[in-house]
Formats: structure tokens, C-alpha cells, sequence
């Protein structure tokens, strides 16, 4: 698969809006800010003592019944996902999201304004790579309880589907996609949260539900409107007159498309996700979707993304056609047998490359390296990938023959495992920064039998053989 590295992004400058919280009731002011490379999300607590703050990471949910809320220390964040999907629907990587309460402003019930927010702060490029999960196996979690599934699957971008059925007449089954995240703002981002009037009732009877109206939230009437209800009801939302519309919602607001309910779920999904940490190349499909299923599966998943970064290792078919063979590398790389170390090349793009090389009894430097107990030498173990990230470097020029690459540092080497004859050595050199001056720094990984040999840091220069 070939994958098109993307520089990371945060906003150009800060922006604020004013609200009030759904739960609490509480005037909160909520300040979007620039955050560096590698920052993620990251909230703040103005109002508390020392300002603490708490990253945007699965690991610190604690409850979901009323949204997805983080608790790390004396720092708490309530319903934290309609922000979060935002960020990640206008594909901004790295926000400092600042809040003078413990619940960011519920505004619309939508993710809307923190868009509109979030646009007028202009999105800023900035110099390092986004770290993307890209799926390659199919992920799979149910809620046995509730039927809720989540699953992820191989895709060539992020999509998400969701799937919602209540059970009730008056919200039966309903879908929503969305293809691809530039049609976020356009398709979802509106669309509102909801509530039946039961979870109403129960809400207001026990004081849960402070900052809502009418305006914040639609309400689907899935049981007789009592006299007492609907005096509540007028209260809560200070409202003279309160009635049912022909499609079983209360009045005062109108669906901005039949599937909003569905629509909304699609938003949520999307929030709670962005807790894993990093983009993610992969189709979500997800089967009566809520807080809980959705932060399930990101633990779930986050963890997979944490043992595969530690193994590291490249997923690919060694049988099947290289994007290069050994011809072909011949033709960018000047090195020749035996001192050309690597056989085929898998992946190419601006940023990574894989490659292989079959480790035979035949390699000549076997003849003298402990013969009776041969074992690769580690230095050629370097070169081997150093040749490989020249691929890489040398493909960022039209005519690669007239150039040679020149090692400039090597930092960090570490020897993990011995590669002895009979290995196929897998190696994975990723862009540190990009490629500036003809300058690559590169950070490179050698597997054999599943387990890294061999990793390193990488800088090397390349330049016209006519100048030497």
C-alpha cells in the first residue's frame, strides 16, 4: 500500500466562545490555542489552581453515562466529545483546549460552533509528520449487554458509518456516512444530540441536566405528555407553551435532515475516537454506537496500536511483486554485490520506505565472520539500511544515477538480535523531518522472525557525483 505522508496542524491563533454547560448549568469560556508538533489535545482547567491539564487519552476516561467525561488528578472534564470532533473533523492535529469550568459549552447540542470557532482560528501546517494508524487487520469489539459492535477494517481513508436502531416508533432504524473527513463540516457537524422524554424526565427529576433548552438538544416523545410533565417541562426550558410536532419531537426546533439522530452518533464516534491519539486510516462501522461501545473499542484499540509500535514491525506479503526488484534498486542506487545489500523494496512514499534482504550462507563475510557460528556483522546490518533509506532519499530526485548518498551521523544504533544465514531482514526507515537541501534524517528498524535486530538514527546527504 502506498501512503502518502501528511505534515501535522493546529491553529494559526487562539479563538474564544462563551457558553453553558448541559449537565452543570455553569457560564463557561472555552479558548481554542495553538499547540505544537506532537501535542495532540490537551485540556485545561483555567478556573483550578496552577491551571492543570489533562491530555485527550482514552486511559483517563471514567464514566460515560452522560457523555465521555476524563478524570486525571483533581482535574475532570465532562462531556468532552463533541469538541473533540471538531478537531479531528477539520483534521487539526496538535489544541490547547482551555476551559474556565469543568464542561465545555453545550452551544447548539452540535459540534458547529467549535467548528466555526476553529475556522475562524485558520488552520497553521506545521514541520513534522501526522503518526498515523493504518489498519491492516479487521478490529472487532461487541457489547454483549447491549449488542452495540464497533468495527475497523483496511480502507484507503477515514470513514465511518453508523448504525442506529431504538426501538421505538417514533426513532426506528436509521444510518449515516460519512466518506471522507472533508465533508464533516458540511454533513455532520450540525447535527444535533438527542434525548427521549423518559431520559428527560429522569434527568430533570434528579437535577442532571442544568444548562439545557429547547435549542440544545432535540427531544424524541416516546410516551404520553402528562399534564405534570409538560409543567416541568416548561419550567426547565422557561418556556409559556410546550407541544409535540406531527414527528414525535418537541417543538421550537426542526431535524436539519431526517437521519440526524444517526447523523449525531456518527459525531460522538468520531469525538470519543480522537482519545486513541492519531489519525487513523480505516473504516469504522458501527452498530448502535454510545459512549460506552465507542470508548471500549478505543481502549481496545489504542492498546493493539501500543504492542504493534512496540514490535514495529511492517506488515507485508514477502511473495508478493516489489515495488522494486533488485534491477531496479541497481538503477537508483550506485552500489553493487557484493556490497549491494538489499534485495527488494515493498513501499515507497515522501516519508517511509520498506525494503528486504534474504541473509544467504553464501554473503562473503561469513567466510570470516565467526565461521563456525556465523552472525551478520552488525555494521553491515547499518549499511544494509542505510542503503535502503538511500532509496528513499535518492527517489526525491528525477535523475538518481548522477547522485551518491553520504552518511553524515549515525545516533542511537542499538543491537537487539543476532541475523544469522537463512533471515529475511525486513527494514523500515521512516522521515524524522522532512527532506530538506538534499538532507535525510531518517529513523530506521531491522526485523527478522518477527523481532528487531537492529534500529537506529540515520543522516545522510546526497549529492552529484560530478562535485566529489
Amino acid at each position: 500500500m502506498e501512503i502518502n505522508p501528511t505534515l501535522q496542524s493546529t491553529i494559526a491563533q487562539e479563538v474564544t466562545l462563551e457558553g453553558v454547560g448541559l449537565h452543570t448549568g455553569e457560564n463557561v469560556i472555552l479558548t481554542f490555542k495553538p499547540a505544537p508538533s506532537n501535542t495532540g489535545y490537551v485540556f485545561v482547567r483555567t478556573d483550578l489552581k496552577g491551571k492543570p491539564s489533562i491530555e485527550a487519552d482514552v486511559q483517563y476516561v471514567t464514566d460515560t453515562q452522560r457523555g465521555t467525561n476524563l478524570e486525571k488528578g483533581n482535574i475532570k472534564i465532562q462531556t468532552s466529545e463533541h469538541v473533540l470532533s471538531a478537531l479531528v473533523g477539520l483534521e487539526i492535529d496538535n489544541c490547547i483546549i482551555e476551559l474556565s469550568a469543568p464542561e465545555p459549552p453545550i452551544m447548539d447540542g452540535s459540534s458547529k460552533y467549535f467548528v466555526e470557532a476553529l475556522q475562524k482560528a485558520k488552520k497553521k501546517t506545521l514541520k513534522e509528520y501526522c503518526d498515523e494508524y493504518v489498519v491492516r487487520e479487521v478490529i472487532h469489539y461487541r457489547d454483549e449487554e447491549s449488542g452495540s459492535e464497533m468495527t475497523l477494517i483496511p480502507w484507503d481513508n477515514y470513514q465511518i458509518t453508523t448504525m442506529v436502531d431504538f426501538g421505538t416508533k417514533v426513532l426506528g432504524t436509521q444510518n449515516a456516512t460519512l466518506e471522507n473527513l472533508s465533508d464533516y463540516v458540511e454533513e455532520i457537524s450540525s447535527s444535533r444530540t438527542f434525548s427521549f422524554l423518559h431520559e428527560l424526565e429522569m434527568l430533570l427529576e434528579n437535577g442532571l441536566i442544568q444548562g439545557g433548552d429547547l435549542n440544545n438538544a432535540i427531544v424524541y416523545v416516546d410516551k404520553a405528555l402528562s399534564d405534570e410533565t409538560m409543567a416541568r417541562l416548561k419550567k426547565a426550558f422557561n418556556k409559556t407553551k410546550i407541544s409535540v410536532q406531527p414527528n414525535g419531537i418537541l417543538d421550537n426546533l426542526s431535524l436539519h435532515y431526517p437521519n440526524e439522530a444517526a447523523r449525531h452518533k456518527l459525531l460522538d464516534v468520531i469525538g470519543d475516537l480522537a482519545l486513541v491519539g492519531k489519525r487513523i486510516r480505516g473504516k469504522i462501522i458501527a452498530r448502535k454506537p454510545g459512549h460506552k461501545v465507542n470508548v471500549e473499542f478505543a481502549r481496545k484499540l489504542s492498546k493493539i496500536i501500543k504492542q504493534e509500535k512496540r514490535l514495529n514491525a511492517p506488515s507485508i506479503d514477502i511473495n508478493q511483486s516489489p515495488l522494486m526488484n533488485v534491477n531496479d534498486i541497481m538503477k537508483i542506487l550506485p552500489h553493487r554485490p557484493p556490497f549491494l545489500l538489499v534485495d527488494k523494496i515493498f513501499e515507497l512514499s515522501d516519508s517511509h520506505v520498506i525494503g528486504l534482504k534474504n541473509v544467504t550462507m553464501n554473503e562473503p563475510f561469513f567466510v570470516g565472520h565467526f565461521p563456525g557460528a556465523p552472525v551478520m556483522p552488525g555494521v553491515l546490518q547499518v549499511e544494509a539500511m542505510a542503503q535502503v533509506g538511500g532509496v528513499l532519499v535518492l527517489n526525491t530526485v528525477p535523475d538518481p544515477e548522477n547522485y551518491l548518498t553520504l552518511f553524515m551521523k549515525i545516533d542511537n544504533v542499538k543491537f537487539k538480535n543476532p541475523v544469522h544465514p537463512g533471515d529475511t531482514l525486513i527494514f523500515k526507515l521512516e522521515l524524522i523531518t522532512p527532506i530538506r537541501r538534499g538532507i535525510c534524517h531518517m529513523k530506521g528498524y531491522i526485523f527478522a522472525n518477527g523481532k528487531i535486530t537492529t534500529e537506529g538514527e540515520l543522516m545522510a546527504q546526497i549529492i552529484r557525483k560530478d562535485s566529489l
